[in-house]
């Protein structure tokens, strides 16, 4: 930074203590953000690092808010994977297996009425909760059509309500990694 070769530093996937430590170093640059793995089904960094990183001035720009795609319905209980998914790849179908497993499926389906409710698509209610956290300021997404790139950047302006957050807990309790 200081020789004009980075803007700015970040981490990825460092605990509190890690993000701490690296604080308490004198006369180092200090990080501007972290990247977590974060979603619906994943808020281990909700207890200590978000909290820690927001009261220090970095925010988050969280990966897998889709959840390797579970999390846009695409798959279901007692449905073969979409040809051509992630799922069914070779090289990164290692990534999604613990989203596939039948509680997280059913729990996923459980936040179908949720976004057909609010008239907004899975990927994008599951985007819009991320990003309901004042310290995330983005989120790392894929695509695989430009529509899908479109409706996606819309979520960044749906607010979800206290009954909606209260009903995607509902939905997905007993399957969420804390």
């Amino acid at each position: 930074v200081r020789q004009g070769k980075a803007r700015y530093i970040g981490c990825s996937e460092w605990s509190a203590a890690q993000i701490k430590a690296s604080l308490d170093l004198p006369g180092v640059e200090r990080f501007t953000t972290n990247q977590p793995l974060y979603s619906i089904l994943v808020r281990r960094v909700e207890a200590e690092v978000i909290p820690l990183s927001t009261a220090s001035g970095i925010s988050q720009i969280v990966f897998s808010p889709l959840a390797q795609g579970a999390l846009t319905g695409k798959y279901r209980r007692d449905e073969a994977p979409p040809e051509g998914s992630r799922a069914t790849s070779q090289r990164m179908g290692w990534a999604i297996d613990r989203y596939l497993r039948d509680d997280v499926l059913a729990a996923v389906d459980r936040l179908r009425p949720i976004a057909d409710g609010l008239g907004i698509t899975m990927a994008q209610l599951a985007l819009a909760w991320v990003l309901r956290e004042p310290g995330v300021a983005s989120a790392i997404v894929g695509a695989t059509q430009p529509e899908q790139v479109e409706a996606n950047a819309s979520a960044s302006g749906i607010e979800l309500d206290r009954t909606t957050l209260a009903a995607i807990d509902e939905a997905v309790a007993g399957v969420v990694e804390y």
